[in-house]
């Protein structure tokens, strides 16, 4: 009988530190199901391209990767020959990359700044600019970079944070989940 109410004693204690380390992630909420749509619409807040909506592209049949980045974060821009190669693989089968630059500093809201971001990188998607955070709050996002692959019926259907590379991980997962989308597309 010892023996059975220590373990029960064990048990309860385990819960109680579980459940308290996912009660002290603070405020961390994960993405919405759907994609939200984009909220800057002004032309002067777009990239290479004319303002999109979501609705639109979803319409058009399109699988989306939202590249969350800001010009001055490292990871961010050691990742984009990675997200380069997957755009020139893949979007003449339907992938839309679309990337959201939410500036961490004010020299980062500059647009001329970040249009010489955009050619030293050689970035050719469209890019929203969303300096008063209102997608990055849309999306639940906290981390640059981070990237979010939303299928047909614009639902978010994978989502990785953090730098990537061909071949790494983080890539083979996130190009296995849009092979997958593109299979299911035809």
């Amino acid at each position: 009988m010892k023996g059975l109410a220590f373990i029960s004693a064990a048990l309860f204690s385990i819960a109680i530190i579980s459940n308290s380390a996912v009660s002290n992630q603070g405020n961390r909420k994960s993405p919405p199901l759907n994609l939200p749509e984009f909220t800057h619409q002004q032309a002067n807040s777009w990239i290479n391209s004319n303002p999109l909506s979501v609705k639109q592209l979803i319409a058009d049949n399109k699988i989306l990767l939202i590249d969350m980045w800001t010009f001055d974060c490292w990871n961010c821009y050691r990742s984009f020959p990675w997200l380069n190669a997957l755009e020139k693989k893949y979007q003449k089968q339907g992938l839309q990359i679309i990337g959201v630059h939410t500036p961490e500093f004010d020299h980062e809201k500059i647009r001329a700044n970040i249009v010489k971001k955009v050619k030293e990188f050689d970035l050719h998607h469209p890019i929203m600019i969303d300096n008063n955070f209102s997608y990055w709050r849309a999306l639940n996002n906290r981390y640059w970079p981070a990237y979010y692959l939303v299928n047909q019926q614009g639902q978010i259907v994978y989502h990785h944070i953090g730098e990537t590379h061909q071949g790494d991980r983080k890539a083979r997962n996130l190009e296995q989940a849009l092979q997958k989308l593109l299979a299911d597309k035809k």
